[in-house]
């Protein structure tokens, strides 16, 4: 089967490809970090906000800056790099999604959950299922025959366990009942920054092409 290429593929798509992975990466460090420093820290029970609250974490501001650095290289990152997924209406909407999960990752930042609960929760829904749905729409486009075929399944998997998991986190919230709330949480955030980082390096690989769809020179 041919390989259907985008039909230009320059230098920004590359540079939103790496904007997206590092955004990621950067914010894994930072939670790792901000762990390792945090007594009694549980990844079971404690929310992964708990790790900037300014009141009880050791390090608030190395998390509350690395989830805004997230927010701002994603959202400019699915910018630059916008040309290089596939063409269609799941690029559209599932793209657009990916951008409102971007801002509200800002404001999750600037809003920790002892500062304004009510919008730092309110955010935390709009990083959650948008993203979620995001995944699920834009696997639609990743059709046989383009580069992005082979991360189909990949990107449904992750699109389905964060939505899964949202189902269940979300009404249990409201009742306090949520059995190891840090490990659902986790199982909604984590595939989100695995699929940034993957898809992130995707993007920065991929071929240039002209505007004919034959190879240039890297």
């Amino acid at each position: 089967m041919a390989i259907i290429q985008p039909a230009h593929v320059g230098r920004s798509v590359r540079w939103g490809g790496l904007l997206i992975a590092l955004g990621a990466i950067q914010f894994a460090v930072a939670n790792a970090w901000v762990q390792s420093r945090y007594g009694g820290y549980s990844l079971l029970t404690n929310y992964i906000s708990d790790l900037g609250n300014t009141s009880t974490s050791p390090l608030p501001s190395v998390f509350n800056v690395s989830i805004i650095v997230l927010g701002v290289f994603a959202f400019f990152g699915i910018l630059l790099a916008w040309g290089g997924f596939p063409r269609g209406g799941p690029r559209v909407v599932g793209l657009f999604l990916l951008l409102i999960a971007s801002i509200a990752a800002v404001l999750v930042g600037l809003y920790p959950e002892n500062v304004n609960g009510t919008v730092h929760d309110t955010a935390s829904l709009l990083v959650f299922l948008p993203a979620g749905l995001a995944l699920v729409i834009v696997s639609n486009g990743m059709k046989p025959g383009t580069m992005w075929y082979g991360y189909r399944a990949f990107t449904l998997l992750l699109g389905l366990v964060i939505l899964f998991s949202l189902a269940y986190y979300a009404p249990t919230q409201a009742y306090s009942t949520t059995w190891d709330p840090g490990l659902i949480e986790r199982l909604i955030v984590y595939p989100i920054l695995l699929w940034a980082v993957v898809v992130g390096i995707h993007l920065a690989r991929l071929p240039r092409f002209s505007g004919s769809g034959s190879p240039t020179p890297t």
